[in-house]
């Protein structure tokens, strides 16, 4: 049965397209048919950050009654399907975010788990993912004011019946914390789902439009992504996914060969 989950943010910035393409693949390198979806129709990126460039139709045509949802789905790493969005304002036009709940019924028998990237803000395009998942699960910074925009996010999402499952603490240096993880968890009631680091790897990975958890799997931000997911997914945590199991020669080769961007 799918479980859908809208990855939300009341601010932009906050790396919450960044954790819906990592989560995303590192759900699919634990072996689980996962599709993620750019809701973000007016400032779509999600496809460029995994350097789906060529991409003839995307939600757009989706929504606007144009093509089936197939159409617009591309492999991503380890099979994971992604529905990008469109950078036409002609087609952000067309689109009416209401057939969003179509779409994901065409997706039920397609995915085991389906993660929608939504706009920041609480306008009327942003509201619609937060009512149609399972659960929402918010991306903070370490900071006020992405934390105040984090809790109109949670106020909202429970005023239209929605759930929100926790949220997912980004980007964290010891420097830039102006709040303890006990006070954001304190002043969002949810619970901390975990921690990514600020990560010189993910900004290589993000100018090779690749995925972190698949261009570094050892540094500390991969490790995060894929402790989430194995929550999501039902594994021990800690375990890790056949896909991404090294031994002695692949480390050396990689070592080895490891070319900067």
């Amino acid at each position: 049965m799918i479980r859908a989950y809208t990855i939300a943010s009341g601010k932009g910035g906050t790396g919450k397209t960044t954790v819906t393409a990592n989560l995303g693949t590192a759900l699919a390198q634990y072996g689980r048919e996962t599709c993620i979806i750019d809701t973000d129709m007016g400032m779509a990126n999600l496809g460029l950050v995994l350097g789906l460039t060529e991409t003839p139709v995307t939600l757009h045509e989706v929504l606007a009654g144009k093509a089936p949802i197939q159409d617009a789905m591309y492999e991503g790493p380890y099979g994971l399907k992604v529905v990008p969005s469109g950078l036409s304002l002609q087609g952000f036009q067309n689109a009416d975010p209401e057939r969003l709940k179509d779409v994901l019924c065409d997706l039920t028998d397609r995915c085991d788990f389906l993660l929608l990237d939504a706009p920041a803000g609480i306008g009327a395009d942003a509201v619609i993912p937060l009512t149609v998942a399972d659960e929402v699960l918010l991306v903070v910074n370490p900071e006020i004011s992405s934390l105040v925009d984090a809790l109109k996010i949670k106020i909202l999402t429970e005023m239209i019946g929605g759930t929100v499952g926790g949220a997912i603490l980004n980007r964290v240096t010891p420097e830039s914390i102006d709040m303890s993880r006990r006070e954001i968890e304190k002043a969002l009631d949810v619970p901390i789902i975990d921690t990514i680091p600020e990560d010189a790897d993910v900004r290589r990975a993000a100018a090779a439009r690749t995925p972190v958890v698949v261009r570094s799997p050892g540094s500390e931000s991969s490790k995060a992504f894929r402790r989430i997911a194995a929550r999501i997914a039902g594994f021990p945590v800690g375990e890790e996914p056949e896909e991404v199991q090294e031994g002695f020669i692949e480390r050396l080769a990689r070592a080895l060969f490891r070319r900067e961007p």
